[in-house]
């Protein structure tokens, strides 16, 4: 029998990249996650090493120095480094957002300016559309842009910034009401700045700061922040593809391939979570055999196993139907939603496995018990997600009465 969450049909590069990315993780971030996650520190020599192997420039064209791969080796790559710990997947993502953002919808001086950069790993990326009191509920943005002269001022709070440290380029969506009369829909008077800083805490450029990290409860390692704009000014050249009012679209298109990233991360930390409890289950012995040779676990075993299966092929096809060129919001909704549940159901369920040395930090699968949950809320909670879908399904089968 082949490995689960097998994916067919890829090419002799995509196979490569794949065997790759999968023997650092065996050799470079298995052995020292749970160590590092326990210490919340940020994995440098993890990061350098995916910065020698080009996955920052994964998705950036060739003509700016990136491997010009698709999305699907993309998710692929993200579920393997999942595998080994989720938080390495985190600070890859959001820099590849920004990349995606910037290929996408960004002027051709921008691109020139950033995306070269971006692929060598000598710029990161980090992006930012929550704050304190938003929630879900991205039109109620408060934080501002006021035009003056060739600049705007930057005005307000954001939260939840995967790498707001140790990025040294955040695309920032606030309300931008310049050129927008009253009455016009909030998400039509949204503009993405694109805001250049030095990396670390603080004050990290005039009317900038970083206060620093907050605690969590898993998802260590990688730094995620507020970020505080107070008469923050930005020339009018960084605002993203030049022109005021598309940022929700823009932001929304980031998030879209974001929820491809997060079902690929569920996908890996659920078989890493598989991996584990049959291995334990292998190892562990009560009433004169393997506890595996009991039934109540062999079903445990095949519920997880078919989850993992499960979750791997609605990503795979979500990711496939983006590179198409195809509308995917539907199908990225269905496998950010399963991919998020099924994880925190095969996680739990290799922790009951465990039994009581589940509850040991000696053991990988605490780590991965404390990480699952955020796969819930990431890139839109399974609520905002059967959302998306239910309202999909209506423009599918509308009925014609």
């Amino acid at each position: 029998m082949s490995r689960l969450a097998q994916t067919h049909g890829l090419t002799d590069v995509q196979r490569e990249i794949l065997s790759t990315v999968r023997d650092f993780v065996d050799k470079e971030i298995i052995p020292v996650a749970t160590e590092l996650e326990h210490r919340d520190e940020y994995p440098q020599d993890i990061v350098d090493g995916l910065k020698e192997l080009g996955l920052f420039g994964l998705m950036i064209p060739e003509e700016y120095g990136g491997l010009g791969e698709s999305l699907l080796t993309y998710a692929l790559c993200v579920e393997e480094i999942a595998r080994g710990w989720m938080s390495v997947s985190g600070i890859i993502n959001t820099h590849f957002i920004v990349a995606y953002m910037l290929k996408q919808h960004g002027t051709q001086e921008q691109k020139d300016h950033f995306l070269p950069r971006m692929a060598a790993g000598d710029v990161r990326g980090a992006f930012s559309m929550s704050e304190p009191a938003l929630g879900s509920d991205v039109s109620a943005i408060s934080s501002k842009a006021v035009k003056d002269g060739d600049e705007y001022v930057l005005n307000g709070q954001k939260m939840w910034l995967t790498n707001g440290g140790t990025s040294s380029l955040v695309a920032v969506l606030v309300r931008s009401d310049e050129g927008h009369p009253e009455g016009t829909a909030p998400h039509k008077s949204m503009t993405t700045f694109l805001v250049e800083k030095e990396p670390g805490f603080g004050e990290v450029r005039p009317g900038l700061t970083i206060p620093g990290k907050i605690d969590k409860m898993g998802y260590k390692g990688v730094d995620t922040t507020e970020l505080i704009m107070d008469g923050l000014r930005i020339p009018a050249d960084r605002v993203l593809g030049g022109v005021t009012g598309r940022g929700f679209y823009q932001m929304m298109d980031g998030v879209e391939v974001g929820r491809v990233n997060v079902a690929a991360r569920g996908c890996g930390v659920a078989q890493r979570a598989f991996e584990l409890g049959v291995r334990y289950a292998q190892q562990r012995h009560t009433f004169g055999k393997q506890i595996a040779q009991h039934q109540a676990i062999q079903f445990k075993l095949a519920e997880m196993a078919t989850k993992v299966e499960a979750a791997h092929a609605m990503m795979v096809n979500a990711a496939r139907k983006k590179d198409s060129g195809e509308r995917n919001d539907l199908e990225a909704g269905m496998a950010k939603y399963l991919a998020s549940e099924y994880c925190k159901e095969v996680v739990e369920d290799a922790f009951r496995i465990h039994g009581g040395y589940g509850f040991s930090k000696e053991y990988e699968i605490e780590r991965l018990y404390r990480e699952a949950p955020m796969l819930l809320i990431g890139e839109g909670t399974a609520e905002i997600q059967k959302m998306i879908i239910g309202r999909r399904l209506l423009e599918e089968y509308r009925f014609q009465g």
